[in-house]
């Protein structure tokens, strides 16, 4: 049966052709984007986010006094005070308000150099947070309520974290393993305080992201280390805001065995706001999406409209086997069509973007191995749904169009900013187009302060799962055909 459908699908040049198309989608309209994409600097090349350990982008600003550790070694420090400023944008322009925002940080910290994106481990207190431990930019680790005694101690490549409410106590919140460490480090105070990104509901639909600068202040006492001190403002590019300019600028005052240090950035992994993911790449997937949606229903209603299901059955008289055999062949041709598609797609759109100074941000081979057979899945799970529709409905017109309906609208809507943000999250929850999640390359960090929105590439369910919601809605539409064709004549 597989054999003789294979053979019906590539007998029709419509056919073949609209399978072609998901090439020319995929392949064609990605690149014609990625040379889309011109990035001039007036000094030379543009500068990339920097890369940490683990080759993903990251933020890397903060202000950092600290000095040399050579072999293992330990600090203790208590934080003494920890303030910090926000700045509010139009109508209050001028504004600045005392407080900290939730992951505003200061505590210590073992760092493999100065130069962003270097290896470190930290123990910190937060805005609203309490004390953790981080390290290598992703990691997380929550520590005792109430602690304002911080620890750090540095055995060969491993660095473990203490935290204390009366310098007395100490709790372990745990062991950080920085592979690679360098003999020589530095070890030090820092303070950073990302930005206060906040979304609100817009009246046009979708939401509107705000930005506000802000700083913090932290004065550190019973530091135990002796010896000469240097400061850094580690990631800083020169360039000041008018709300920077106006205010107490980064940097460190020290009376006696007190440190007063003041900072603004974040230490964390970078968001969508570093720049466009490898997925931008794909720009052609609601084409190809079409296309085979085109062909999978017309699969399977042209034999309805003239009459030749009849004698498909009459040769075949097992309809289930037939109309499976038919979902089997059109999911593994548009599998092998999108498959192909994305494999090209990927590095050919990075290329592109790359030679003309542009930048897409990194992602390892995994992720992007997942991205490439996700893109088949998607087609091949949506080209079986519309096949589905069309033997369900047996009328091309209208399953093509009810296709296009529930799979590409859907995602259309949650991701242009048109519906609010919970209903745009339900719709990539519940129908098809939760399938689209394949293209999640930038996982959501719980300590990075940012709208993980659908506009902003970020979806609700992981990849697989909503693959798996693709595949539910396509085996259900199938099953729906396979017992209408039981109960009904051809």
């Amino acid at each position: 049966m597989i054999r003789a459908e294979l053979t019906k699908l590539r007998s029709v040049r419509a056919w073949v052709a609209g399978i072609a198309l998901v090439f020319v989608a995929v392949v064609g309209l990605g690149a014609l984007a990625a040379a889309g994409i011109r990035v001039d600097c007036p000094d030379g090349p543009c500068p990339k986010p920097p890369t940490g350990p683990g080759g993903e982008a990251v933020t890397d600003h903060f202000s950092y006094v600290h000095q040399r550790l050579d072999g293992d070694g330990e600090l203790t420090a208590h934080v003494a005070s920890f303030r910090g400023i926000i700045t509010y944008p139009p109508p209050n322009h001028d504004t600045i308000v005392d407080g900290l925002v939730p992951w505003a940080k200061a505590g210590i910290m073992v760092k493999d150099g100065t130069s962003e994106g270097a290896n470190y481990a930290a123990v910190l207190l937060t805005g609203s947070h309490g004390v953790r431990m981080q390290y290598a930019f992703t990691e997380d680790r929550a520590g005792p309520a109430g602690a304002s005694w911080l620890r750090l101690t540095r055995r060969g490549d491993t660095v473990t974290g203490y935290a204390s409410a009366d310098g007395a106590t100490w709790q372990p919140i745990g062991k950080a393993k920085l592979d690679g460490l360098r003999k020589s480090v530095q070890i030090g105070l820092f303070v950073a305080s990302p930005s206060d990104v906040t979304a609100k509901a817009s009246a046009r639909g979708g939401s509107i992201v705000q930005a506000r600068w802000t700083q913090a202040t932290a004065v550190f006492d019973q530091v135990d280390r002796q010896g000469e001190w240097t400061f850094t403002n580690v990631g800083d590019d020169g360039l000041r805001t008018d709300w920077e300019k106006g205010n107490e600028p980064p940097g460190v005052t020290r009376d006696g065995g007190r440190f007063t240090v003041t900072g603004s950035g974040d230490i964390a992994p970078a968001g969508n706001e570093a720049g466009p993911s490898l997925t931008f790449t794909l720009t052609g997937m609601i084409g190809a999406l079409i296309a085979v949606i085109v062909v999978g229903v017309l699969f399977i209603t042209g034999e309805y409209r003239r009459g030749l299901i009849r004698t498909t059955f009459a040769a075949m008289p097992a309809r289930g086997r037939v109309l499976t055999a038919k979902a089997i062949v059109i999911g593994g041709v548009t599998f092998v069509a999108g498959l192909v598609s994305a494999a090209i797609a990927l590095p050919l759109g990075r290329f592109l973007v790359e030679s003309n100074d542009g930048y897409l941000l990194p992602a390892g081979a995994g992720t992007q191995i997942r991205v490439v057979v996700g893109a088949g899945l998607l087609l091949s799970l949506t080209a079986i749904l519309a096949y589905g529709m069309g033997a369900t409905l047996r009328r091309g017109v209208l399953a093509v169009t009810a296709a296009i309906v529930l799979v590409v609208l859907p995602y259309l809507l949650a991701t242009a900013s048109v519906l609010p943000t919970g209903a745009a999250v339900w719709l990539l929850r519940l129908t098809p187009a939760a399938g689209f999640a394949f293209q999640q390359v930038l996982p959501a960090y719980h300590q990075v302060q940012l709208p993980y929105r659908p506009s902003g590439g970020y979806f609700p369910l992981p990849p697989w799962a909503g693959l798996a919601v693709v595949a539910a809605w396509a085996a259900a539409f199938v099953g729906l055909a396979v017992l209408r064709a039981r109960r009904t004549d051809a």
